[in-house]
């Protein structure tokens, strides 16, 4: 039997303002990434995301961002990798602070938004963001996009890395996501997302949206935006569906321990 995690960007809610439907979504996925008050969340956020978590037995990670709460670390930002470095062990840490507190240790690191995006292509961020969790707890597993400079540097400086597919997002000939607002970028759809997820699950390979040549991956993880309209519907489809195709379930956690 084929294993596979489902993991989802959560707890990105802070203040007055709500984001996503955690409580719905989080019954039907394996790890969550939570939002360590950078791009979202809040001290509240985080440690009723946690105890959300705790009680699915759900695995939970950090999902560290730009300094940009305004633009939801979406917008690109130049800063040094030293800084790079500092603000992604910066919210690990206070993630794992609240983790002690409610009793449910973090397990993963999952970089967010254009941060991520940035890493992906650019080998010296992507090794500043290791080096970054390696100093925090070197036995936290790295969820990193397939085919990405942060999978590679992952591998490379001896993390455990997962290998992440996006169920709402369309590929470039690179491997690299559509940017947002180019058409075609975001797959709305849940069926349309559960047939991506399938083809590349079942090919091992991504295809690229301008129809280049396919482009093979060993994927360990699949990522449904927690903020996405149709967030729920697709994580709920697509939980049903891997199941009843023969996929083990299993979190991150889980992947850890088999390393």
């Amino acid at each position: 039997m084929t294993s596979i995690n489902l993991n989802a960007d959560m707890g990105e809610s802070f203040g007055a303002y709500t984001i996503g439907n955690d409580a719905a979504i989080m019954p039907l996925i394996q790890s969550a990434n939570l939002a360590c008050g950078f791009h979202g969340g809040d001290p509240m956020v985080m440690q009723h995301s946690l105890e959300l978590a705790k009680a699915q037995g759900v695995s939970v990670g950090a999902h560290p961002g730009y300094p940009d709460l305004q633009g939801f670390g979406r917008r690109p930002m130049t800063i040094p990798n030293a800084e790079v470095e500092a603000l992604v062990a910066y919210q690990i840490g206070a993630l794992m602070g609240l983790a002690a507190k409610v009793g449910w240790p973090i397990t993963h690191v999952k970089p967010h938004g254009a941060l991520n995006n940035f890493a992906c292509e650019n080998q010296p961020a992507a090794a500043a963001i290791v080096r970054a969790i390696k100093a925090v707890d070197a036995s936290l597993v790295l969820v990193a996009p397939v085919l990405s400079e942060l999978e590679n540097e992952g591998h490379k400086q001896g993390l455990v890395t997962a290998g992440e597919i996006f169920a709402d997002r369309a590929y470039t000939s690179k491997g690299t996501l559509v940017t947002r607002g180019q058409p075609g970028a975001m797959i709305h759809e849940p069926h349309d997302a559960l047939a991506h997820i399938l083809r590349i699950l079942e090919t091992s390979c991504l295809h690229p949206l301008d129809g280049s040549p396919a482009l093979p991956c060993q994927p360990k993880t699949i990522c449904v935006h927690g903020d996405g309209e149709q967030a729920l519907a697709t994580a709920s489809l697509l939980s049903d569906t891997l199941k009843q195709a023969g996929y083990q379930l299993e979190t991150l956690a889980t992947l850890r321990a088999n390393q």
